[in-house]
């Protein structure tokens, strides 16, 4: 579960976020929405400890990530919180297994058994056949799939991804929506989703509406 409370966030005079709080199911697919600059990619920054907010209290799992700092939330974010981003940031030198590994050796895990759960999830995600090429060697739902392999590979709590189909032809989108719902189902995740796609936000499990640095009921 996670537990937004009173969350604050501004930058020099521009007040983004004005006080939220927010709880968030466990095993549930979440839609952020709202309009550009409404403060929806800094409270998923914030819930994914990437940004820390000027007050409030960010709890996940039971752990209130708001109070660690340094390393401690460095391996905490590791262990427990998967990312997705519109532009797949995959590293260009590294192939589609490797990219996958990289958070669990980052993390400290087995080599072998990273690459073994590595190939399960690409497995998963249709991409056998493709786990030695590198991302100029993917088309871009390819890459995006590689990238969600890799949001998994530490089996992390919660998934949070910022537009992960913005970049896509709407072919890949709808595949990509679906595969989002079947990952859910089968691993059990909770997904946060900043999302401008209202097709998708209408099957999510939940849509929060984000108006002016607060939320709209």
């Amino acid at each position: 579960m996670i537990i937004l409370k009173d969350i604050k966030k501004s930058f020099g005079q521009l007040e983004v976020l004005k006080g939220i709080n927010l709880t968030i199911e466990d095993s549930k697919i979440v839609s952020i929405v709202g309009a550009s600059g409404a403060g929806k990619t800094t409270l998923l920054q914030i819930a994914g400890t990437l940004l820390k907010a000027d007050s409030g209290e960010v709890n996940i799992g039971g752990v209130d990530a708001s109070r660690l700092s340094g390393k401690k939330l460095a391996e905490f974010r590791n262990k427990n919180i998967g990312f997705v981003f519109q532009f797949h940031h995959l590293l260009p030198e590294f192939t589609a297994l490797e990219n996958v590994c990289i958070p669990a050796l980052i993390g400290g895990k087995n080599q072998k058994e990273t690459e073994k759960r590595a190939l399960e999830l690409l497995k998963f995600l249709n991409l056998s056949e493709r786990v030695s090429h590198k991302p100029k060697e993917l088309s871009g739902g390819e890459q995006q799939r590689v990238a969600i392999a890799r949001s998994l590979i530490n089996d992390p709590e919660v998934i949070f991804a910022d537009e992960p189909s913005g970049n896509l032809d709407s072919k890949n989108r709808e595949e990509l929506h679906t595969l989002l719902f079947n990952l859910r189902d089968t691993f059990k995740k909770t997904f946060v989703i900043v999302t401008h796609d209202e097709n998708f936000a209408a099957m999510s499990d939940r849509i929060i509406k984000i108006k002016d640095g607060i939320i709209e009921d």
